[in-house]
């Protein structure tokens, strides 16, 4: 990361896509300057209702969100972060378009048994955050649901890794996405605040999807919701 000292706010938005942080950037934030463009993963910081906030993309799954994550708690002293990307329903009552506040995160991602965390740890949202979150949503009229998320290192799956058994799906995780256990694992570690706000792009149970179009708009709520708890 090519930024220096001073440039990232302690409170930071999470997109995946780093084009998303551009947009961000440019239509939430007054005066935004961008801190960093190494490997294309823009990041910007600025200024939202007075307060210093910054955005950046972290890529896709684990092992980028992790070393995103990491040094910007490590190195730059960032101390709320809030990821918000999209995810798939793994629940009949979740649909698209709604939020799922991430409570926690089921994994069995090797990033996350690499840290040497103890066995059985939980991968949690700071409640804090989460509190204000849900609140936000409740007090925007958005559907939202607060509950367990599966993060996973595959997004496409062979029909023959499929097992018999109880499933996720089967004690009430809302949905699947790839980052969270590694954000809330490295928030642990660090000592900072992080929580997840994702938005239902598609359902793996009824086959729907979004559109681009409400993708966007979608993704607009669940930004506002992050920059008002930060």
């Amino acid at each position: 990361m090519s930024a220096k000292e001073g440039e990232i706010a302690p409170s930071i938005l999470l997109p995946g896509d780093p084009l998303q942080a551009k947009y961000i950037a440019e239509n939430f934030l007054a005066g935004a300057k961008q801190f960093n463009s190494t490997r294309n993963m823009f990041g910007y910081t600025g200024f939202y209702r007075d307060k210093p906030i910054s955005v950046m993309g972290t890529g896709m799954g684990c092992a980028s969100m992790g070393i995103y994550s990491h040094e910007l708690m490590n190195f730059y002293g960032v101390k709320k972060l809030v990821r918000v990307g999209t995810a798939g329903a793994m629940q009949k009552t979740t649909h698209i378009r709604d939020l799922v506040l991430a409570m926690g995160a089921c994994t069995g991602t090797g990033y996350v048994k690499e840290l040497g965390l103890p066995d059985g740890y939980s991968c949690i949202a700071d409640f804090g955050l989460l509190i204000k979150a849900a609140l936000e949503a409740e007090q925007r009229g958005l559907s939202y649901h607060v509950g367990n998320v599966l993060t996973s290192d595959v997004f496409y799956a062979p029909e023959k890794a499929k097992k018999e058994g109880v499933g996720y799906e089967d004690v009430g995780v809302l949905a699947a996405e790839m980052e969270t256990a590694a954000l809330y694992a490295n928030a642990a570690l660090a000592g900072a605040q992080a929580l997840s706000i994702l938005t239902i792009s598609d359902s793996l149970i009824t086959g729907e999807s979004t559109t681009a179009e409400e993708r966007q708009n979608s993704f607009m709520d669940m930004v506002q919701v992050a920059l008002e708890i930060l």
